[in-house]
């Protein structure tokens, strides 16, 4: 893939690879895998990061500690990333927050390509802003985010991932990320007879 520098008006992220050079898979949610993201800010400094499926809009909350540094951010997300299958994370869409500087260390530990989106255009990760906006139903803004830990978090997600979606023909995201589970296991299981 094609890459460089970008200048997002707070320091320069290197390498870049644009969202442009993302699989086609990606961008039509033919294939599972693919992924959006982003930090959800609260009051104190505080934040966490948010993972959102493409296909399934399956949610995934992440607790980031301390102040958010890309060394942090890329550690906790590394972290996230290394306990699920790896057919379930193929890429990451990001945008151009200081907090990715640190991306060529992700892709390096996890083998998973993060594109990032033009500065200033967050209907490239629609799947993910709108997830954002279902999450200030229960982390309004101004809330201290680090009073939370990471099984509240993963309630919360368990909450999004249980409510039925008109774009999924009323499934829920959790129904749907366990289709694909199914099929892949069911796909392991053929090619062992």
């Amino acid at each position: 893939p094609r890459s460089y520098s970008r200048n997002n008006g707070q320091g320069r992220i290197r390498d870049v690879v644009h969202i442009s050079e993302r699989p086609a898979e990606a961008n039509d949610r033919a294939v599972p895998g693919h992924w959006e993201g982003d930090l959800v800010y609260g009051s104190a400094n505080s934040c966490m990061a948010t993972l959102v499926e493409r296909q399934s809009r399956f949610v995934m909350l992440v607790k980031i500690p301390g102040r958010h540094t890309s060394a942090e951010v890329v550690r906790a997300l590394t972290d996230h990333v290394q306990s699920l299958p790896t057919e379930l994370f193929r890429s990451l869409t990001w945008d151009q927050g200081k907090e990715m500087a640190l991306h060529q260390q992700f892709t390096i530990d996890t083998g998973v390509q993060i594109y990032f989106c033009d500065p200033k255009s967050p209907w490239q990760r629609g799947t993910n802003e709108n997830t954002n906006g279902l999450l200030r139903q229960y982390f309004p803004k101004g809330t201290d985010l680090a009073r939370w830990n990471a099984d509240e978090l993963a309630a919360v997600a368990r909450a999004l991932n249980s409510r039925p979606r008109k774009t999924l023909g009323w499934r829920t995201p959790a129904e749907a990320l366990d289709e694909h589970l199914r099929s892949l296991q069911q796909a392991s299981v053929a090619s062992i007879d």
